[in-house]
């Protein structure tokens, strides 16, 4: 009976993994055909305490190979203690954008839910210049092509919503490589979901969408009162108004890149963030594979105390372990190729064993613990 319950765990596990293959597949690479800039885009970058990472950030902008003329840089801070304004200041004086003036300008968030991030985020949309909105993270690196590849998209799709690539820059100890399997995974399977037309995720630091149809939707209403989920909770309002309008940018031109949590206390905190979004999401799609990711994962745990105690054969348990780890190495290699991180596989063996444990465990917790972030404490 319980080697039943497992195999079929694993055969559902399974079936989803090698859709989001499929999936994955189905998605177009999006080559960029030097078309001439028709899109201006307001970008919107919320931030507090980020002092350490914003100098990076604004070189990658510097470097943009998008006409200044063509877009606005909107800096959100949100209640900012170690000197982030002063940092953007000093770079501007130093290092001048050759744009409009007022086309790089810092503003305050304007708190009025429990989401400083949708707040910010609000704030900037409601004094943007251009329809086209892109927001990304004051700990991010833009690549140089970005804005002409979102460009490109747009005038070849006509799309509405576009949800772009997002990955680690840092995989130098074991825990950012772990942290970077980790999110390849969620970029896989945020692919996989576009391929079978079935989109369930989506990132904040590389998401656009048009003004006009955040305002169309109500921006963040009826979701403000939950502290993250600035991204999945307004896609599935678009998806909603606009189900063939959602397009996924699968392009390396467009890929951003963020660094890895510096350690597990951290991470931890970071992944009870993301957590606390899941129970409210109206996706059942979403639901659905955060139930069988779960039950695929507590599966493999559970495998080694039914050995020990021998309720299940060792046949099984060991071709059940193996073919959970193939197919997840699988989705991962395809993924780690797009992004360009092979390297990061020869950490798989040991994130495998582990991430099960760790996957759990953030489940469990989220259950009945609230998270800290940015100096914040916020219940679920």
């Amino acid at each position: 009976m319980i080697s039943t319950i497992l195999i079929t765990i694993v055969i559902v596990y399974l079936i989803f993994i090698v859709g989001f293959i499929y999936g994955f597949d189905k998605v177009e690479d999006f080559e960029l055909q030097d078309l001439e800039p028709k899109t201006k885009f307001s970008v919107v970058i919320p931030f507090k305490d980020e002092a350490e990472n914003l100098r990076e950030l604004l070189n990658s902008i510097h470097r943009l190979n998008y006409p200044k003329s063509m877009f606005e840089i909107i800096l959100v801070d949100d209640d900012s203690n170690d000197g982030s304004v002063e940092v953007i200041n000093n770079f501007l004086h130093k290092r001048p954008f050759d744009c409009a003036q007022g086309d790089i300008r810092i503003i305050q968030n304007i708190r009025v839910t429990n989401s400083p991030k949708k707040d910010a985020i609000s704030s900037a949309i409601a004094i943007a210049k251009y329809d086209w909105i892109i927001t990304t993270d004051a700990d991010c690196v833009l690549p140089k092509y970005w804005l002409d590849t979102f460009d490109e998209c747009i005038q070849t799709y006509q799309p509405n919503c576009i949800v772009a690539p997002v990955t680690y820059n840092d995989g130098g100890s074991f825990l950012k490589r772990f942290q970077i399997l980790d999110v390849l995974s969620l970029q896989g399977a945020t692919i996989g979901g576009f391929g079978l037309k079935l989109p369930f995720l989506c990132n904040g630091a590389n998401f656009a969408y048009k003004k006009s149809t955040f305002q169309l939707v109500n921006g963040f209403y009826r979701n403000d009162d939950i502290a993250s989920g600035d991204d999945i909770f307004l896609l599935e309002k678009i998806k909603k108004l606009h189900p063939k309008k959602v397009f996924y940018l699968k392009s390396d031109k467009a890929i951003v890149t963020t660094k890895p949590v510096s350690n597990l206390s951290t991470l931890i905190q970071q992944r009870l963030r993301w957590a606390s979004k899941t129970s409210h999401n109206p996706n059942w799609f979403s639901k659905l594979v955060g139930l069988i990711i779960f039950l695929g994962n507590l599966a493999c745990i559970s495998v080694l105390p039914l050995l020990f105690f021998r309720f299940i054969p060792t046949r099984i348990a060991i071709a059940l372990l193996i073919i959970k780890f193939s197919i997840d190495f699988l989705l991962l290699f395809k993924t780690s190729r797009f992004f360009k991180q092979e390297s990061v596989l020869f950490s798989y063996v040991w994130s495998c064993l582990i991430y099960p444990f760790f996957s759990i465990y953030i489940v469990l917790l989220s259950l009945f613990k609230p998270y800290k972030w940015k100096g914040r404490t916020f219940k679920k």
